[in-house]
């Protein structure tokens, strides 16, 4: 597009982080301005799970949260063989839906992230029934193949959208905020693009 940047047209199948079964499709276009500003999208995705299901799954990943003893802690999500603790799945899950928004925000026409590990994760105990966490987690950019740190602090409640605030140690900038804009879902990393995300 003249004075704007280039355009992209994509259609993609969506796959469960954790299952690897196929969780729908979608379409998308993707507009990287010639500004450095972030990618303008929009997309329509069509899941395999009806709404319900996908409640119903987000509201069993906050129980199990929720019903700890104490604050979850943690280090190297996964260690170094590949392994992550049963206990820490679901704030490994939190951390892939709350790094997306943080990768979805800084990546390019020629550069990408993917998130490598999550190096400490702590919870915060509210007094509402909101989880809070504070995560470091390592982003890998393709193609320079740095590891870039970022700390991210994440809200979440079933039928609210996930809050992320992060800054990353490659940047000299203040703390960024955004949130998905559906009433939703952990699962559901990919949201339509508004304001934020």
């Amino acid at each position: 597009i003249p004075d704007s940047g280039h355009k992209y047209y994509l259609q993609f199948t969506t796959e469960d982080y954790k299952s690897g079964e196929n969780a729908g499709s979608c379409l998308a276009t993707v507009l990287y301005p010639k500004t450095m500003s972030p990618p303008v999208v929009n997309i329509k995705c069509m899941s395999t799970k009806d709404q319900k299901q996908i409640q119903e799954e987000d509201n069993k990943l906050y129980q199990k949260i929720r019903h700890q003893t104490k604050p979850i802690t943690g280090n190297n999500i996964p260690d170094s063989y590949g392994n992550i603790e049963p206990a820490l799945e679901p704030v490994w899950a939190l951390a892939v839906a709350g790094s997306s928004y943080i990768m979805w925000e800084k990546s390019t026409e020629s550069l990408g992230y993917f998130m490598a590990q999550v190096k400490s994760v702590k919870q915060w105990i509210r007094k509402d029934d909101f989880l809070e966490f504070d995560y470091t987690v390592l982003l890998h950019e393709i193609p320079t193949q740095e590891i870039i740190s970022c700390h991210m602090r994440l809200t979440w409640l079933p039928g609210h959208p996930l809050k992320v605030k992060y800054f990353c140690a490659s940047e000299n900038q203040g703390l960024e905020d955004g949130s998905g804009m559906e009433s939703g879902s952990a699962s559901a990393i990919l949201h339509e693009r508004g304001a934020n995300f």
